[in-house]
């Protein structure tokens, strides 16, 4: 499906980045796994090689213009970009400092459009491009005790969609996944307790998302699936935004 493409993919040391890049792999796709975990990364490539796929590491900090700049340069080509870097918090609003604040808006906003605009750049350069940029259901509704990170998310779509309208004429497409809640290792014992399993109930499908159920969303808006979508944003969340208040 990807055979011969070349897929960046950032936030790739843990987490949803990390699990696309495998996919990718899978797929047939030159993955460049780019993270500032270098170790981390050389573990994903070797364990991505082992099972006959293609990674290269890029060790780069999507906060830091010239660490993006010098990073995305030794890149010969760029086919699609997967911009899943991201952190969060779980604090009171008016508990929130300043800094806590703009670290996340730099990470998932800045940096989402640090990486954006330098590759789409590059792929205005070579004929074009797939774009996707992670986003979250909480970009599209509201959450208790996340005000910097639904807003940063909330940014996110927006920039998809403004990057959409601009950079069509370029040949690139620019579309989001937001995600729902999804299982990982960091959140198991949380949906375990009383408070968790009732964000379950609340979600029409009653349970949570695996990593695999974001495969066949991503894998359609990175390739020629998704050739006549630009500006979209996919929710992928068992129902979770259209559940009754």
């Amino acid at each position: 499906m990807l055979t011969g493409k070349t897929v960046l993919v950032t936030g790739a040391s843990s987490g949803l980045g990390r699990h696309f890049a495998a996919v990718l792999a899978r797929h047939g796709a030159l993955v460049v796994a780019a993270a500032r975990r270098a170790e981390a990364l050389a573990n994903l490539c070797d364990e991505i090689s082992a099972v006959g796929g293609k990674a290269e590491s890029l060790t780069m900090d999507i906060t830091d213009a010239d660490s993006v700049a010098t990073g995305l340069a030794a890149l010969a080509r760029i086919d699609a970009l997967v911009n899943c870097s991201g952190i969060t918090q779980t604090v009171r609003f008016m508990d929130q400092t300043e800094d806590d604040w703009a670290r996340i808006i730099e990470t998932n906003l800045t940096g989402t459009w640090r990486v954006l605009r330098e590759v789409a750049a590059r792929m205005a350069a070579t004929g074009g491009g797939s774009i996707v940029n992670i986003a979250s259901i909480l970009g599209l509704r509201q959450g208790g005790q996340l005000a910097a990170y639904a807003t940063s998310k909330a940014a996110v779509v927006q920039l998809t969609q403004q990057a959409a309208l601009e950079l069509a004429r370029h040949g690139i497409r620019v579309n989001a996944l937001a995600p729902g809640y999804i299982e990982t290792d960091l959140n198991r014992d949380f949906f375990g307790t009383e408070a968790g399993r009732a964000l379950i109930a609340r979600i029409p499908q009653r349970r949570l998302g695996k990593l695999e159920d974001l495969d066949a969303p991503l894998l359609m808006l990175v390739g020629e699936g998704s050739r006549y979508m630009t500006g979209s944003v996919i929710a992928v969340d068992g129902g979770h935004l259209v559940s009754s208040l």
